[in-house]
């Protein structure tokens, strides 16, 4: 899926740069705001959970989808700077290994926020109805209300926490104008996101050195222009 849906956006965005059909027109000091629905979905590896010792396996961090937000202000014609919000991602943190405590596959639970800011190149004509773009921005992400599951709280795993993260990010996507302002979008952006872990194992403090979460993230919204 991730493949297919790259794959078509950025056929899109070359074959429009031929092909431009009339309407819709961007223009320095618009401003488009869109929302719809956002899938995280983590390309993810760790390294290894050390707590006194390695223990021989590292961590997982599955998808969300949530509400997404974004705005975007055009500097010029052809650029705009967009800033990517949404509701709190909630990611399942899982064992590399099936069950290796006795506690079920599943180590605890994260939510995090990534806003990124991201500069737009758009290829059409400003009039077109059809608006495949491209992008390149940077990334935060805050993560919060960490906690082991209910099992492992019980075997004595606790203060789990992650670090903030600062990486970059590039998208591919497009708008197409449905009439009055309105528009439908479709993106995929790749965000880099790294962070480290640390815990305590009853008297002992443990630490991940690096979880590599580095997600695609899918969106489908309504677009707006003021």
């Amino acid at each position: 899926m991730k493949k297919t849906l790259i794959s078509a956006l950025v056929a899109m965005t070359f074959a429009s740069v031929i092909f431009v059909p009339a309407a819709l027109a961007y223009e320095k000091g618009d401003i488009v705001v869109r929302a719809g629905f956002t899938t995280v979905a983590p390309d993810d590896s760790s390294t290894n959970i050390m707590a006194g010792s390695d223990l021989g396996l590292g961590v997982k961090v599955d998808s969300n989808t949530q509400l997404g937000l974004n705005v975007a202000y055009f500097v010029t014609d052809k650029w705009n700077v967009e800033l990517l919000a949404a509701t709190p991602f909630s990611h399942d943190i899982n064992f590399g290994a099936s069950d290796p405590l006795g506690t079920g596959d599943q180590v605890g639970k994260t939510k995090h926020l990534p806003p990124t800011i991201t500069a737009n190149y758009f290829f059409n004509d400003p009039s077109a109805k059809f608006q495949p773009y491209v992008g390149v921005g940077v990334n935060y992400t805050v993560f919060f209300d960490e906690e082991f599951t209910g099992a492992n709280a019980e075997a004595g795993l606790t203060d789990l926490d992650l670090d903030s993260s600062f990486g970059l990010s590039a998208q591919v996507g497009a708008d197409y104008d449905i009439g009055d302002g309105v528009g439908i979008n479709a993106s995929v952006r790749y965000i880099n996101i790294e962070t480290d872990a640390t815990f305590n194992l009853g008297e002992t403090a443990g630490t991940i050195d690096k979880v590599t979460i580095d997600p695609w993230v899918y969106t489908v919204s309504i677009a707006y222009k003021f």
